[in-house]
């Protein structure tokens, strides 16, 4: 029986999955390699990377026309700047991937007699010379997570296959590829004796391409799951499909994430004879996040790096990015956690990282909240809004500025102890939806529990700045509206310096919006 998979490459006989060269573009690869040239391969983490060097590795044995063999150097990572320690592991790596994909046990000697003329700053390209010479057909090289090496060891790589680059293909591997997230141009090399970064281009300024894989489309989210469909009978409704695409917006990963819960984890998506509807999947989403699974974790911790803060904090507070470099919105975008929308500029991928992204930096504000009676909630357990904003209130006055130095993005860290308190409400019984881009000024959030949904806009009086009442209540019409709602919250943080603390001007007055809705304005 196949299944989804999100652990590693896809394996056809055990796995649903997309032909991998076909994603990749494999006549684009095959060009290159006729041209005898080097170029990369960079995604995201877990999009599939690995599972297109292994296809193009079987393709061109099978092919005949070159050997090609597949090497993944995240071994050396741990050798940082000892270039001796990390050039034996990287041929080691490359010696024993060569025994096991074309049976050829002649490197270790050749890397023997390199490394005893040449030393570690040659072994390398003494090894590649001796294997392109001895070899029946040209070589093709595919060095996988090469932007996990570190200082001088990813320095001694880059050079020594440029050292050797003139003389391919007959005393040199034909085509390199070099595989990993991010770009050449963010191979940030640290000399820890100089502490100066040297850009990747500069050691390796011999590449042609870089090939940047894709996420999925709309079609092949719906191909991969219909798999699923054709090999078990299980149908996705055309509102499941729709859905995950929505989600994902055809992240790999994500898209498989979501499949195997809803159909291998979730009790009800393994009876078969159920198709899988738009509520399952809105259920999956929930529970991966919830579970704080090992691929949304990994992103959630790029948070604390300064460049992605100076990205993500504006985005989050929903003001503009300012003078950021340019690098460091080109790092999202190759982590994956950004893209470029049409019209819209720099968003966040997709919804569930649009999700867990803000979930993540109120956690330890979360953790720190004191014990809260749920005074919310009636004898039937269902929501009650104005006993909300009284315990809301009540809340803010006596704990919501001490807790603001819990969360680790200050710009926004009433949002994030807000957003805190309101993640405790729903407490797994409904959902806390959030909205938030460069330029508009504000966070929208949407709370459902059970029978009710309330929609809150949450904006920041700043220094210098106009009262965002007027504005707040205009911006308020438009996202109830889209919710269908005639009345909702609006919190305005009022962060200008030299003010009375919170407890003495925390207020809560209603107010009617442009197109006649009532709205209960917040001022803390």
């Amino acid at each position: 029986m196949r299944f989804f998979t999100t652990e590693g490459p896809v394996k056809p006989e055990d796995h649903y999955c997309l032909p991998p060269l076909q994603r990749w573009g494999l006549d684009e690869v095959l060009m290159l390699i006729e041209q005898k040239k080097y170029f990369l391969l960079h995604a995201p983490r877990q999009t599939g990377k690995t599972s297109c060097l292994l296809a193009l590795m079987e393709h061109l044995n099978r092919e005949g026309r070159y050997r090609a063999v597949y090497a993944n150097l995240e071994g050396a990572q741990t050798a940082r700047e000892d270039v001796a320690r990390g050039m034996r592991t990287i041929c080691g790596t490359i010696e024993a991937a060569a025994r096991l994909y074309l049976g050829d046990d002649r490197l270790h000697a050749w890397t023997e007699s390199s490394w005893q003329a040449r030393g570690a700053d040659g072994a390398l390209t003494g090894l590649l010379e001796n294997w392109a010479l001895n070899s029946s057909a040209p070589l093709v090289v595919l060095l996988d997570e090469v932007d996990a090496l570190i200082g001088d060891t990813l320095i001694a790589l880059l050079r020594q296959l440029r050292a050797g680059y003139t003389q391919r293909s007959a005393a040199f591997p034909n085509t390199v590829i070099l595989c990993g997230v991010r770009d050449l141009r963010d191979y940030r090399i640290h000399a820890s004796s100089e502490h100066q970064a040297i850009n990747g281009g500069s050691a390796y300024n011999i590449k042609a391409e870089s090939l940047r894989l894709g996420d999925f489309s709309a079609d092949e989210v719906s191909a991969l799951l219909q798999e699923h469909t054709q090999e078990t009978g299980q149908a996705f409704t055309p509102e499941a499909l729709a859905r995950v695409w929505e989600l994902t917006q055809g992240q790999p990963w994500l898209v498989n994430a979501l499949a195997y819960e809803t159909c291998f984890e979730m009790r009800e998506g393994r009876d078969r004879s159920q198709a899988i509807d738009r509520a399952r999947i809105d259920q999956a989403k929930e529970n991966l996040i919830l579970c704080r699974v090992t691929h949304l974790d990994q992103l959630a911790d790029k948070l604390r790096e300064p460049r992605v803060r100076r990205v993500i904090e504006p985005m989050l507070a929903g003001t503009a990015l300012g003078e950021v470099p340019t690098d460091d919105i080109q790092y999202l975008i190759d982590l994956g956690l950004c893209r470029m929308a049409n019209g819209r500029g720099l968003t966040i991928a997709n919804p569930i990282y649009r999700e867990v992204l803000p979930r993540a930096l109120a956690f330890t504000p979360q953790a720190s909240l004191p014990q809260i009676t749920p005074s919310w909630l009636d004898a039937a357990g269902n929501l009650v809004p104005d006993a909300l904003l009284a315990a809301f209130l009540a809340f803010w006055r006596q704990h919501g500025e001490p807790l603001l130095g819990s969360a680790p993005y200050h710009e926004i860290a009433p949002h994030l102890v807000l957003m805190a308190f309101m993640q405790r409400v729903v407490n797994g019984e409904g959902t806390l939806e959030r909205e938030y881009a460069i330029g508009r000024g504000r966070m929208d959030l949407c709370l459902r529990y059970r029978a009710v949904t309330l929609g809150i806009e949450l904006k920041v009086w700043r220094e210098r700045a106009p009262d965002p009442l007027a504005e707040g209540l205009t911006q308020l019409d438009a996202y109830l509206a889209g919710l269908g709602l005639d009345g909702g919250w609006l919190v305005i943080f009022d962060r200008r310096p030299g003010l009375a603390p919170v407890a003495e001007r925390l207020t809560s007055t209603e107010a009617t919006s442009p197109q006649g809705r009532r709205i209960r304005v917040v001022r803390a």
